[in-house]
């Protein structure tokens, strides 16, 4: 069994670690760190020491350290936030670890500005994607917490996004070094300011609430949304998106579809109401390109992935799994759309297909009946003068 003992530093080249550290620093003959912490302790290790690199791919390093009963890590401020010993744990979840943890860097932040962080929404961009950002700012969290990186997800690369979905009211503090003597540096920054300036690595970010949010709608009204060809009927209205989306019951879901999403509003309805949705939509025109682009910015909601093509050329073994899918256009391809969503469709995943004839909502039925599924609920709604909409709803039981 691998013993760990995980040691939190800072960017102090100068660490001030307590006895037992150093005692322990001084009895270990295997270390493990970045390069960077490598730099900041290399004067404190034994002479006939062996230091593994933590780089990617991790695999090679956890073979590496299969080879050595004790190993002694160095990991940046507490290894339990985001950190390398949750690592461990998911790849030798048997190794004794002990820990001795130091201040994380947004802890390090908030002491700087004297700024209270119990209330702080904590996200982490360090390789991954935009989600949970997207997630806490559709949300309007009044303070958040973002660990960066320094390629996608920079100081500048957030504000940029911010900016361009009308995400505009926070103002933005930059730690960078934090800890270190001589390069620490803490800038408070409207976003524009932030959005086109460089930032030296490590650094991190919190984002303080500041004015009126830009408003959450609970069903964002049609003359909001920019039109295909200007066409106003080239949509689905806001009480049927309402209805179908309760229908799909996405609260429970985590991966949603929206094929032939035109407009891009039932994705952006979807995302607004439930910003934990990973969302992925699909459209044929390349109209739908720019469509998306406008609508999800006017509305205030990032974080949708879309595909321009035709649904049934797309390669879905990539996609997550969907847990509920909406069929807003097919094409005179219903039977094959349906047959590909069963094929991926999660168990008691969800369809909902919105009929606008009795000559749709025919293929529909045949549709689900080929594929081995039944309708379990409809609902016919009409809107002032539109022709009426039947809501059909399935689920995948095995």
């Amino acid at each position: 069994m691998n013993r760990f003992y995980v040691i939190g530093i800072n960017d102090n080249p100068e660490q001030c670690f307590t006895p037992e550290v150093l005692d322990l620093i001084e009895a270990g003959s295997v270390f493990s760190g970045g390069r960077r912490h490598y730099e900041i302790v290399q004067s404190l290790l034994p002479e006939a020491s062996l230091w593994i690199d933590i780089t990617v791919p991790l695999d090679s390093v956890f073979e590496q350290y299969m080879a050595y009963p004790a190993i002694i890590v160095f990991a940046s401020g507490d290894p339990l936030f985001y950190g390398f010993a949750n690592t461990i744990q998911k790849r030798l979840p048997e190794a004794e670890i002990k820990l001795y943890p130091s201040f994380n860097s947004l802890q390090l932040l908030a002491h700087r500005l004297l700024m209270p962080y119990h209330d702080m929404r904590i996200v982490s961009l360090t390789g991954r994607p935009w989600h949970e950002l997207d997630r806490a700012l559709i949300e309007r969290a009044s303070k958040i917490g973002i660990l960066t990186d320094s390629k996608e997800h920079t100081p500048a690369t957030i504000a940029n996004r911010m900016l361009s979905y009308n995400l505009s009211n926070y103002i933005l503090y930059v730690g960078e070094h934090l800890g270190h003597p001589t390069k620490q540096r803490i800038q408070c920054l409207g976003l524009e300011q932030a959005a086109m300036m460089e930032f030296e690595s490590p650094n991190c970010v919190i984002l303080l609430q500041n004015g009126t949010p830009y408003p959450r709608m609970y069903g964002i009204p049609d003359e909001l949304f920019a039109f295909l060809n200007g066409r106003e009927k080239m949509i689905t209205k806001m009480p049927i998106r309402l209805l179908s989306l309760q229908m799909l019951g996405l609260e429970q879901c985590h991966s949603f579809w929206d094929i032939g999403f035109c407009t891009g509003s039932v994705s952006i309805e979807a995302k607004n109401l439930f910003p934990h949705l990973q969302v992925t939509a699909f459209e044929i025109r390349k109209e739908g390109q720019d469509l998306m682009e406008v609508n999800s910015r006017r509305c205030a909601v990032p974080g949708i992935n879309y595909h321009i093509a035709d649904f049934c050329q797309v390669d879905l073994s990539e996609l997550e799994k969907p847990d509920a899918v909406f069929i807003g256009g097919h094409g005179g391809q219903l039977k094959k759309i349906v047959r590909r969503i069963e094929e991926r469709l999660t168990t008691n995943g969800r369809i909902v297909f919105n009929s606008v004839s009795e000559e749709s909502r025919h293929f529909f039925h045949e549709a689900i009946k080929e594929s081995n599924m039944t309708i379990e609920k409809e609902l016919s709604v009409t809107i002032d003068t539109f022709n009426t909409i039947t809501i059909c709803q399935t689920i995948k039981k095995k």
